[in-house]
């Protein structure tokens, strides 16, 4: 294992005062056990830690860092925003440019507003779609994750076709009795569900490619199930793309699909690796938010100038020509070499890919759904991350998140990747 003296130093100082030692769970390893690294810088691929070890990164924040880490047209952007304030409570051009930015790439939103985070984004969207349907339910799917809001910490009771039940204490039974969980895939279980609450259903709201269970990409025709539903019954269809957006296309996964939703979440890319989010779609729906509607939401750094800067200069960046070709063709090259680095080792491998996001699950079926997930072999996976971590490569440590890659990895740093994969099953197998 790499020498990880000083992480564990300031880990078991950090537990004392903050809750689990992390600011967000997963980074505390409960999944695969052991010291959490702590990364004192990143540059392109790769990042350095506080006890001087070297990694390729596949963490990438999380998805923002499309362009990866210390980017210098994002860190330019920064320090001259930065250099003239770093909020104002006031409105600015840059939140305009950014509007401007999302509303000519994404089709479904017609209108934006900018919040601080995924999480905001999605809780304000369902405020609208109950505000707009009168109505007060929600569907979400099992394995779905949309940020923390109480409506969301829900999970399915006695099998998938259920009202959900508080996943979190301190989410309040009553609430989470208005969300109701389907199985991810699974057209028949939307059905149901509608066949018996539809009248009192104000929204689905879905991942259109889950990055929460590692990476599932949707079924054919499921998409397309769920607005027809929808339409059927007088809901709205939310997209949460605060991962897919601006990441596996320049229009974020609607533009793939080519089912439109009613209203779109976003987040992630569209900061640079700053904190923000957003939600938009279709004008009748977004003129009903405060001040120019009834509904209220507010922020005080939301459209936050410095963040804003960032996303804009990665947005932009993104729009060299055969950007997104460029990153599709590394991370197939990433995929390409974890099923032979498997393989090689006899370790059954489905690898679930869209775009620059993937997940290797250590398993001889594909995941389809939270069921399938559940389903790999997670004891073995936590073996396989800390020989990667010893081979120099760094990803999520939880065999349910998302890899990222972003447009600085280059050959040099996927073929590092890979090799340090190759020892990695060869030491699980």
């Amino acid at each position: 294992m790499p020498n990880l003296t000083r992480s564990e130093q300031i880990f078991e100082a950090a537990r004392a005062i903050i809750p689990g030692g992390v600011n967000s769970p997963v980074r505390a390893y409960r999944s695969v056990g052991g010291t959490p690294v702590h990364v004192a810088s990143g540059k392109g691929a790769w990042i350095t830690d506080v006890d001087g070890n070297r990694y390729v990164d596949f963490v990438m924040s999380y998805g923002p860092l499309i362009h990866g880490h210390a980017d210098a047209r994002v860190l330019a952007a920064i320090q001259d925003a930065a250099s003239r304030g770093t909020c104002y409570g006031a409105p600015t051009q840059l939140e305009l440019d950014m509007a401007r930015a999302i509303v000519e790439r994404v089709r479904p939103v017609e209108m934006v507003r900018l919040v601080n985070s995924g999480t905001e984004a999605t809780m304000a969207a369902l405020r609208v779609a109950r505000a707009a349907t009168g109505r007060e339910r929600i569907l979400k799917f099992d394995g779905c994750y949309h940020g923390h809001g109480d409506s969301f910490l829900v999970k399915a009771g006695s099998g998938a076709l259920t009202h959900g039940a508080p996943d979190s204490p301190g989410v309040p039974a009553s609430l989470a009795s208005l969300t109701l969980v389907a199985e991810y895939n699974n057209l028949a279980s939307v059905d149901h569900i509608f066949a018996q609450h539809g009248s009192s259903i104000a929204a689905i709201i879905v991942e259109p490619v889950v990055g929460n269970i590692g990476l599932v990409r949707p079924s054919e025709g499921f998409l397309a199930g769920l607005r027809a539903i929808c339409d059927r019954h007088g809901a709205l269809l939310i997209y949460d793309e605060v991962m897919t957006g601006f990441r596996v296309a320049r229009g974020g996964y609607q533009e793939l699909c080519g089912v439109r939703p009613d209203l779109i979440t976003m987040g992630k890319v569209i900061g640079g690796g700053m904190p923000i989010g957003a939600y938009g779609g279709r004008k009748d729906l977004m003129s009903r938010v405060s001040p120019a509607g009834d509904v209220y939401q507010a922020g005080t750094l939301s459209g936050n100038p410095v963040a804003v800067a960032a996303g804009l200069a990665t947005l932009r960046a993104c729009d060299e020509t055969g950007f997104y070709e460029r990153l599709e063709r590394q991370s197939a090259r990433l995929q390409t070499g974890l099923e032979s680095a498997a393989s090689q080792h006899g370790v059954a491998l489905s690898v679930g890919r869209q775009g620059s996001m993937l997940c290797p699950y250590l398993s001889a079926e594909p995941v389809t759904s939270l069921a399938s997930a559940m389903r790999t072999d997670r004891a073995r996976w936590a073996k396989f991350f800390h020989a990667l971590l010893e081979a120099g490569v760094h990803v999520p440590p939880s065999p349910f998140e998302a890899w990222f890659v972003s447009a600085a990895h280059d050959d040099a740093a996927i073929d590092h990747a890979v090799e340090g994969a190759r020892r990695a099953f060869a030491a699980i197998a």
